[in-house]
């Protein structure tokens, strides 16, 4: 059998690891420090553990990482970086460069099964949920071995796959990043994007509070349903009734992604729907221009067509913000992750 991977266990879980080894409690917290505060790579480096210790808890564990394979730089400084798994499969993340610092895109999942018709990544289909330790060994690897990787100030769970099909294990590696044992990153500073799976919204509000982004795409169900398989599950009356309760403390607001489409969900008559549609609800909208990728039926709006969908939410009081997508000529942009080695160079 392969070694439990420590990066896969919570504080509690390796203090118990460590007490079977007949080695003092505190033992647990000092790995994670070296793990998620300095990056370290092999049990060697711990100098603060006897050697007899690491030689024996290497025999038995270990806290392995993704395998970096390449990094891709757009032209507007975005940085796609490959990782290879242990059993072979690939997974992206995203550097997005920002003012004062980087916001790392992590992956929860190889592909995705949500099959959205914009997105890029669920047309290779689903492979398997990414582990804890894929999914905090992404950051990790960003944090400590790639350049100005230091720099990430925030997080956004918006890469390959959807975070709440594998809600244990990204909710095990959201505690992880934000533990004072970890990297310490504040829960503020943590977005996670969703489809919409209406139960799992609800309980993220209960176990974990953290910003939340909703993938909306469509004012009424028809469009959505055309967009997003899930919708046909958790329509939107169930989806926005999970909104409404979800937890946003302070000045904090639910975020919605809206995908623009050409001829399918961008139309004047659109905006007005969409925004009769989140009437009291405490929330800001991203609209995002439909990326293009290879094969897809979609096309991109107008300028024109998008600052009149824009002016009409501001009009009905509305925070919108058209977010520009970065990394696009690489295939970085949301929507265009896929996780193949032999992507665009």
């Amino acid at each position: 059998m392969a070694k439990p991977n420590l990066r896969d266990m919570s504080l509690a879980e390796i203090e118990a690891f460590i007490l079977s080894l007949g080695k003092e409690k505190y033992r647990a917290k000092q790995i994670m420090k070296w793990l998620y505060r300095t990056g370290a790579t092999s049990f060697e480096e711990m100098t603060s553990l006897a050697r007899d210790f690491k030689t024996k808890i290497s025999e038995i564990a270990c806290i392995d990482l993704p395998e970096h394979v390449k990094t891709q730089t757009s032209a507007d400084g975005t940085r796609k970086v490959l990782f290879r798994l242990e059993d072979g499969l690939f997974v992206e993340s995203v550097l997005i460069p920002g003012k004062n610092h980087w916001t790392a895109c992590l992956s929860t999942q190889a592909g995705c099964r949500m099959g959205c018709e914009f997105c890029f990544t669920g047309r290779g289909g689903f492979r398997r949920n990414l582990r804890p330790s894929e999914i905090t060994g992404q950051l990790t690897m960003l944090m400590f071995h790639a350049p100005d990787g230091g720099g990430i100030g925030s997080i956004v769970l918006m890469g390959m796959g959807e975070p709440l099909a594998n809600y244990d294990n990204t909710v095990k590696a959201i505690r992880a990043i934000t533990s004072d044992l970890g990297p310490g990153f504040s829960n503020r500073k943590v977005t996670l994007s969703t489809c919409g799976i209406a139960p799992m919204i609800r309980r993220l509000g209960k176990d974990i509070c953290i910003n939340l982004a909703v993938s909306l795409n469509a004012p009424d169900d028809e469009t959505r349903n055309r967009l997003m398989p899930i919708n046909r599950r958790y329509p939107l009356k169930e989806l926005l009734a999970a909104c409404r309760d979800y937890p946003m403390p302070g000045r904090r607001m639910l975020t919605f992604e809206y995908i623009l489409i050409e001829g399918v969900n961008a139309s004047p008559e659109q905006a007005e729907k969409l925004s009769r549609l989140l009437k009291g609800i405490r929330c800001k909208l991203n609209l995002i221009v439909f990326n293009e990728f290879p094969d897809s039926i979609f096309k991109s709006p107008s300028p024109k067509t998008v600052q009149a969908f824009q002016n009409i939410l501001i009009k009905n009081h509305y925070t919108a913000i058209l977010r520009a997508s970065k990394g696009s000529d690489i295939l970085a942009a949301c929507g265009q992750l896929s996780g193949r080695e032999n992507g665009p160079s």
